[in-house]
Parts: structure tokens; sequence; C-alpha cells
């Protein structure tokens, strides 16, 4: 959901038994012990030419951009750099006899030593002296934090232990924000060993026992694993209970088992404790086998104080009150350890009963009037996915909690999920703008029940199977739900939206292998989601809807509380008419996506197919070929889905029929396909002349798909960019949502690469885009409530008038502004002009302040995002609040990407925004997860409209020289890349602009 839960590596999509092969993840050699084979060390990597870890994964970088990014002015850099081009003199001179007289006796003082070496045993020169040959041992082993070797050498546990069972007491000291834990483990032992292998992340283990008695424990920090180590093997068949006692600190962070606050209408601090797992923080809160696959069940037990409640995944069956309150919570369902959650706060509820489940929300004590339209939506939609799947939901209760503090859009525990405020909270005035946010994050939580708790994913290279549908059925269940909300404009411009990103060489195949932590972080992005769900659309547009829900149904039903792979979904759909098996892999075992070109000779058609790859080498080249469900329509049939005909283009190349007497073709109806079509000169000579003379012959998605495609083979560079203008003249006619905020985004985004780098076209090009909208937007209500789709286009065209300073629409916005400072905050703005209007009232000192002492007040969360935004604004910036967001003090840290994103979209911000990102690297990092989504925001917020050698470069070499692992993030490639072709299409260009604006 525009990632909602939140947050790209190898391209071989198999996931690799990592039990079974040698390590992924680095070892530090000081914590490694080599083996002695005929007497060498086997330290990898130390020889004199080896390439630094950090210079080899930018070469790599380098090379997957087809270009040297450093190759750039040596003013700029150090010549040194490992990427410049060293050129090679045309000439060449005589040494002097000195020089060679000092090379002959250089070369004698080496041989001479080299000779003692050689005749010496290898290892009198070494601190430890000879000893015996050891060559038994093949396998590095790292070491333990004692100094003694961890049994285990890989990221993934061993398989030959499974857990069957946990018992969890957690009690949280929200006074020192501490925990102390005891978890008895149930494991069945498939082979004998005398080695147990589990996770543990910061918890101070004190005590660990097996059947009662004392065992050893070892524990290596860089893989979060422990070992728990036996005198004598546990036995092939044999049960055992692994008891541990232990302690940590609640997390400052926004994982694992974390400590929150907010501040009451009194003024008075309240602390609460939660719980995100998703994807390896279980770990953190407990010892345990924290992998999607090692499903057990959980009985869980929490100590807590007075005044405060607990909530678990489970119903609540015993509370007991000694010293303090103890809950204990009914045995649960077998899940996964990133699905546990518990929570310890003074929340309060509202509830209702749907199909024999109590449906719960909470809040916050201060906001439970907001908590009414939230719970009508759950309910709605437990009843639609019970029928839609057949399935009924397997719990007794499903609670929904908005959470203070919480970094992602929301979190699907089973049974109990975590929402932020933003999105589940909803005010009495809150437009339908903010009420479709609100039902749509409910859906994409509510399918996970299905998709991810029912069922999950063997391993994280498959999280789009969990991803990808809880996306696909958030957009479609409240498409039939909630008609009134009209998201189907949403899920077009996510589908753009997925087909720009996936369209350069840094991105992913959607099952990608994945291993290290961060690798798993950097799954959360746009091609688990948004691909994965644009894919499952084109499945169900070819299979009919109806085949397809068969076939989730049947895979729901199958796989019910197991772990499932790639094509355990794609072989539960029927294949007589298609292979679906075959067909799906090519769009999930292969990055990117196909360019359709199609050429028409009188009756005959021919289509060819190519990957669609934005290239900053031209001579960089792509084989992979795609079975794509072509839909098309014509001239005498073209609205309805009736109208549509499907071929299905497997080869390279391949020709069909059509009627002599047809004038027009278009593909990918309603662009239900994820792929972008080129009809080729006449081809699109014929579509352009026909919107022109009447656009309503096509939907309003397939004119925003002319328009999308059009600006995406402009920046291919099989198209002029005169040619997108010449489509752009019926605009004038659009009134339509889609086409029109299409045509308005694509726009925006050149003007600011323009206005960026400072070119003096940045003012045709703003020029341009009023006199092309100017009309709609002076036509725009500022007071009336409208329809959903409506309200999202007045948005669109005021936001972009007043931030280009078109005087009609600031002095309204304005004059709008100075009526609510007059009501002192109670004079009411619709919901979607809020940003808009605050936007331009901050721009004065004292609008700003107002703003921001509104912003600290008000506790509706949705306007107070708004505020915000508009807060972050300010031309001036030193008050965009970056400080304040990253300290946490009187803006939450969580609202940190929000604000960046916001500061980069001024020019007075966007430099300014870059430099704060560098200067505060290593604080970022430690509130953000590496790889995570708030990270891959961050970083392309920040760069992705930089334009200039200068910034390339220097994007480059910051991330270059860090010492931490961000240097590997995918983001960071997609980053550099999305500069290099700004640079690229401006300037193949900017002639073009200058001849036609």
């Amino acid at each position: 959901m525009n990632m909602i839960e939140n947050s790209m590596f190898e391209e071989e999509p198999d996931v690799l038994d990592l039990a079974k092969e040698t390590p992924a993840y680095p070892l530090d050699p000081d914590d490694m012990v080599y083996e002695p084979r005929s007497s060498r060390l086997l330290v990898r990597g130390l020889g004199e030419n080896d390439m630094d870890e950090e210079e080899e994964d930018y070469e790599s970088s380098a090379r997957l951009l087809g270009m040297s990014f450093m190759n750039r002015s040596s003013s700029l850099r150090p010549s040194a750099s490992p990427y410049a081009r060293q050129e090679q003199s045309s000439s060449c001179t005589m040494p002097s006899n000195r020089t060679l007289l000092l090379g002959v006796f250089v070369l004698v003082v080496v041989a001479s030593v080299a000779m003692v070496i050689y005749f010496l045993p290898k290892c009198t020169l070494t601190k430890e002296g000879c000893h015996t040959v050891n060559t038994s041992m093949e396998l590095i082993y790292p070491r333990a934090t004692n100094g003694e070797l961890f049994p285990w050498t890989s990221l993934r546990l061993p398989v030959y232990v499974q857990p069957v069972h946990y018992d969890l007491l957690i009690h949280p000291n929200l006074t020192t924000m501490t925990f102390q834990g005891t978890v008895s483990i149930t494991i069945d032992v498939l082979n004998d060993t005398k080695n147990v292998i589990l996770h543990s992340s910061g918890l101070q283990i004190t005590n660990v026992t097996v059947q009662d008695k004392e065992v050893k424990k070892l524990e290596y920090q860089p893989w979060q694993q422990i070992a728990l180590k036996f005198p004598e093997d546990l036995k092939k068949g044999q049960t055992y209970v692994l008891t541990m006692e232990y302690s940590a600190n609640l997390s400052n962070s926004y994982s694992g088992f974390y400590n929150s606050s907010y501040v009451d209408k009194g003024g008075n601090k309240r602390v609460l404790a939660a719980t995100q797992f998703e994807p390896l923080a279980a770990r953190k809160a407990f010892p345990c086998f924290d992998e999607p696959a090692l499903k057990a069940t959980f009985l869980i037990k929490i100590k807590r104080e007075t005044g405060y409640i607990s909530l678990s995944n489970m119903p609540k069956v015993l509370l007991t009150v000694l010293n303090a309150v103890l809950d204990e919570f009914e045995k649960s369902v077998r899940m996964s350890t990133y699905l546990v959650a518990f929570i310890v706060a003074n929340f309060t509820q509202i509830n209702q009963i749907a199909s024999d489940t109590l449906v719960s929300v909470y809040a916050v004590p201060d906001k439970v009037d907001q908590l009414d339209y939230a719970l009508g939506c759950a309910v709605k939609l437990l009843k639609f996915y019970n029928t839609l799947f057949g399935i009924k939901f397997p719990l007794k209760k499903l609670d929904l909690v908005a959470i203070p503090d919480f970094l992602a859009g929301a979190m699907e525990n089973w049974g109990l999920i975590t929402f932020r405020e933003r999105t589940l909270l909803v005010g009495n005035h809150s437009s339908l703008m903010d009420k479709q946010v609100v039902a749509s994050v409910i859906a994409h939580e509510l399918a996970h029940q299905w998709f991810g708790n029912l069922v999950t994913m063997k391993w994280w290279n498959d999280l789009w199977l969990n991803e990808g549908f809880a996306t696909y059925m958030e957009y479609t269940s409240v498409e039939k739900v909630f008609p009134e909300l009209e998201i189907g404009n949403d899920f077009l411009s996510m589908r753009f939206k997925s087909l720009a990103e996936d369209s350069l060489n840094s991105s992913r195949p959607i099952s990608t292998e994945v291993a290290t932590p961060e690798q798993v972080e950097e799954m959360f992005d746009s091609v688990s989601y948004e691909k994965g769900a644009s894919t499952l659309l084109m499945l169900s547009s070819t299979l009919t809807e109806e085949k397809f829900y068969k076939g989730v149904s049947e895979y729901l039903e199958k796989y019910r509380n197991m772990n499932t792979d790639n094509e355990d979904l794609w072989n539960s759909f029927p294949q007589e008419e298609y292979n679906v098996v075959d067909m799906m892999n090519t769009w999930t075992l292969q990055k990117g996506f196909p360019l359709v070109t199609v050429n028409r000779t009188g009756a005959q058609v021919s289509v060819s197919q190519e990957h669609f790859l934005l290239k900053v080498n031209k001579t960089a080249k792509s084989s992979d070929l795609w079975h794509i469900p072509l839909t098309y329509v014509n001239d005498s049939c073209s609205t309805s889905p009736n109208c549509t005909q499907l071929f299905l283009l497997k080869d390279k190349t391949a020709t069909f029929k059509v009627p002599k007497n047809v004038k027009w073709m278009k593909f990918n109806f309603r662009n239900n396909g994820f792929y972008i079509v080129n009809y080729g000169e006449e081809g699109w000579r014929a579509l352009i002349e026909a919107v022109k003379e009447n656009h309503e012959v096509l939907t309003p998605e397939d004119r925003a798909s002319l328009i999308n495609n059009l600006f995406a083979l402009s920046r291919l560079g099989k198209l002029s960019f005169k040619q997108v203008m010449n489509l752009l003249v019926y605009l004038e006619h659009e009134n339509h949502t889609a086409p029109l905020t299409e045509a308005l985004y694509q726009l925006d985004r050149i003007y600011r690469l323009l206005d960026k780098r400072q070119d003096l076209l940045a003012s045709s090009m703003k020029n341009y885009i009023l006199n092309l909208f100017v009309d709609k937007m002076n036509s725009q209500s500022w007071e009336q409530d409208l329809p959903l789709s409506k309200q999202e286009l007045r948005s669109a065209l005021l936001e972009v008038a007043c931030r280009y300073g078109q005087k009609n629409c600031t002095d309204r916005a304005e004059h709008v502004f100075l009526q609510w400072v007059a009501s002192n905050g109670t004079e009411r703005i619709p919901g979607d002009l809020m940003k808009v209007v605050f936007s331009v009232g901050a721009q004065s000192n004292a609008g700003w302040e107002m703003l921001l002492q509104t912003y600290t007040h008000s506790i509706v969360d949705a306007d107070r995002r708004k505020m915000l935004a508009a807060l972050a604004s300010s031309q001036d910036v030193r008050k965009v609040l970056l400080q304040e967001s990253l300290q946490g003090s009187y803006v939450k840290t969580q609202e940190l990407p929000l604000i960046l994103h916001t500061v980069c979209r001024n020019f007075a911000g966007h430099l300014y925004a870059w430099d704060f990102v560098k200067e505060n690297w290593g604080k970022i990092t430690q509130k953000f997860p590496i790889g995570s989504f708030a990270i891959q925001d961050i970083i392309m917020s920040t760069t992705s409209y930089f334009s200039t050698e200068r910034l390339l470069w220097e994007v480059e070499n910051f991330f270059r020289s860090r010492r931490d692992k961000s240097s590997k993030m995918r983001c960071v490639h997609e980053a550099m890349e999305t500069i290099a072709l700004n640079i690229q299409w401006m300037d193949s260009n900017l002639e073009t602009l200058r001849k036609n604006l």
C-alpha cells in the first residue's frame, strides 16, 4: 500500500538452503578461527591486490549502471579514485642509470629475504610458533563473545531442531523502561545433535536449563544467534523443553519490545510499551527460532502494574492480582514469531461482534471519539473476506490498536493489528480522502490475516506472497465494500509508480534471494507491494475474477497453517487455458517488465517485446522474455470490458489478424497489464487524432495510460518530447481525475528537475504547465465538499498552482487561512484543501507560528500531518523542523521521512535536506534500521531530483565512505542510477524543450 508496512539484491530467484551453504554474510576476521592447512592461514581477502569490499560493491554498482560514476572532472575529487579512467601516456621515457641501479638493489634485497623465509619453517615467524598440522577441519567457525568457537556458520538456522510451543512470561517496568522475561520452548529434534541454535538480540540471558538441567550458552552477536551446547546428544525423535530467564531494556527504536509515550489533554506524559517484530525483531523480546517457516503455538503471560491493560494475539483467559497483575492469554494458533505481539498501555476501546468474532478498536483515552469509522470498516471487511475466501477468520477476537509512536503504517499481528494513529483514527470532520486512507490500511491488514498469517511464505525471498496479495486485496476489497471511496484512481497511479521504479537496472525480481538482515529489510519495497499487486491484477484480468478467486481459495485451504513459495501459489490456479506456472514465473523470477512494440499493415498486426530498461549505457542489453497477456480494443468497440480481445505473446515477435477497416488499436485495456506499449509513428498518430477528436472513445484509465506511456517512451528515447506535447493538447477537454493528475505529475516532475538545477527553462516549463491547466485551476471550488475523485483532482491542481505562485490560488488560500486564524482554528477547511491552505499560510512568520501552536495541541492526527507538511514547506530552512523530528521532541521521530520529503520539494530546501542527512547519518541509522522502508524513503527523497554530475559524485562518494552496511543497499544504487538518468534525460531533451516551450 504505497508501502503500508513498511520498506533487491541478487537476481537468482530460488532460495538457497543456507543451512547447507557456507556463510553468505561476511565474518569479521577478529571473530573467526582459521584452521591451518599446509601451515598457511586461511585468511581470505588479505592479498595486496584484493579490492576493498566497499570498493568492490561500488564497482559492481558502476557495472550495474553501465557507466563509471567516478569518471568526472579531477577538480571534483581525488584523482586516485578507483572509478576514474587513467589515461595512458602515448610515449614512454627511459629510466636513468641511477634509477636502474636502485631497482637492481631492491630486487636483490627482496630475493634474499624471500629465500630466507622460504627455507625457514612457515610457522617460525608466527607468535604461536610451530604446531602439528591439522587438515581435518575445513569449516571456518566464528568466535563467540567469550572467545570460544561458535558451532554454526550460517545466518539461517539449522533444520534439525523445530520449535513446537512457547510459554512466555513478560514483565515490563514502565518506570525503569526495562523488562524481564522467562521463555520455555518445546522443541522436536529431527537429528541427533549436541547443539541447539536459535536467535537472541540485546537480551541478557542469565539462566538456561533443559529438562531442569543447566546448559552452556554461547552467543555470536553479528548474527544475533545463541548456541546451547549439551554434553550428550539430544536424540532424534525426542522432545525437549528449553527454559531461559533474561532481561533487557525496552527499545528506543521502533522495533522489538519498545517504549512509547504521549501527552494527554491535561499535559501529563503517559508511557506504554508495544511490539513490532516484523521482520527480524521477535529475537529482541525473547529468545526464539525467528524464521517465518518455524511456526509454533504460544501461551503468553504478561505481568503489569495496575492502571494499565495488556493485550496479546489471543483473548485473555485469566487475571491474577498479587503484588502486580498477571494476565494470561489463550494458547495461540500456530504462527510465525514475527506475528507475535503484546502491548501494555492505558488504552480505551469500543467493540462489536462480527461473524462470531469480537472486533475491538483501541486508542488513547482522549481519542476514543475517533474510533467509530475504523470499527465499522473492520466489521464490514471481516465479513467480506470470510465470504470471499470461504475460510472463516479463525480467532475469537480481533483487536485494532492505534499506537502513538509507530513507524510502519500498520502491522498485521494475528488478532492484534497495530496502526499509526493516522491510519486508524478518523475525526468528526475528516475528509473522504482521510477515510480512504483508513479503510485501505484496514483492508490491507485484514487481508494479511489470510495472506501471511494463515498461509505464510517459507522465507523472506517470497515476501510478495504476503505483501503483494494484501496490497491487491486492499484496492479490490475497498472498491467493492466502499465504492464511495473511489479507490480505482489510487490503484492506477500506484501501478504507474511501480512501472517507473521497475524500469531501472537496479530493480530486482519479485522473488529474490536474501540472506542478511539488511537484505530482508529491503524486501519491503515497491516491488514486493506494488509490482506484486499489479501482477495479480493482470492474472485476475486474464483468468477472469471468478477463476482467480477460486484458485486463491484453493491455495488458502490447501496450505492453511503452512508455509509456501512462489510455485505453490501458481499451481493452485487452473492450468487448462493458460500455463499459469510458466506465465507467472516470467513475471516473478526476472526483474523488470516488457516494452511491446506494435506495427500494423492493413489487417496484419506485428507485435514484438523487449525489456523496458532505462539505460545509462545504451549498449546494455537484456534477452529476457515474458508471457504477456496482451489485451486490446479498437475503434469499433473500445470502452467496455466486453470489447477486449486477448493475445498471449510468449516469443520475441508474433503476428495476428484484425479486420482491415480498423482505424486504430489501443493495447493494455485500462492498464491492467504490467507493460508499456509503443505504437510506432502511424499508430500513435491515429490514436492521438482519435483522442483529440473525442477523448471519450477511450476509458479514463486508457487515456491516463496513453499519457503515462508517452512520457515513459520519451524518457527511454523512443519518442521525442514534442510528441508528448502533441497529445497533451487534448487536455483542455479532459475532466476526469486520472488523466489530468497523471499529466500534471509528469510535467511537474520535469519542472522540479529544471528548477533544482537552476535552468532558465524552469520558468518556461512553469508557464507551459499553468497555461495548460489554468482554466481548471481557476474553476475549483474552495468551500464545498465534493466526491472523492473530484477532491483528489482539486487538491492536485491547487497544490501545484499555489506552489507555482499563481496569484489567484495564493490569494484565495491566504484568505481561507486568515479566516481560520481569526476563528482560532475552529473554522472548518475541507480536508483535501488543508495542506494547500496551510502551506500558503506557513510562508509568513505569524502564520507559521500559529500553525506550530495548533499542531502541538491538535489530537486529530490526519490534520496534524497536514500541518506538519505545511510547516516543513517554509522557504526559511531554519524552520523546517528536521532537528526537532530527529530528536523526537514535539515532533515525533517517525515523521522525519515526511519532513525530509516535503523539504526536498522546494528549491530552498533540497540541498539543505541532503546536507542534513549527510551530517546526521549516524543518528538516523540508529533510529531507523539500515535497509528499512524509512531509510529507502529518506535516500530517494533527498536525491531523486538531483541532475548534475557534481551531485552524482557527491552521493556516490558519501555512501562509498560509510563504515556501516548502507553502501550495499539497493536503494543507494537506485539513487545513483536515477541521478545519472536525470542527467542523461536533461542532456537529450533541453534543446527540444527550448524550441517548444
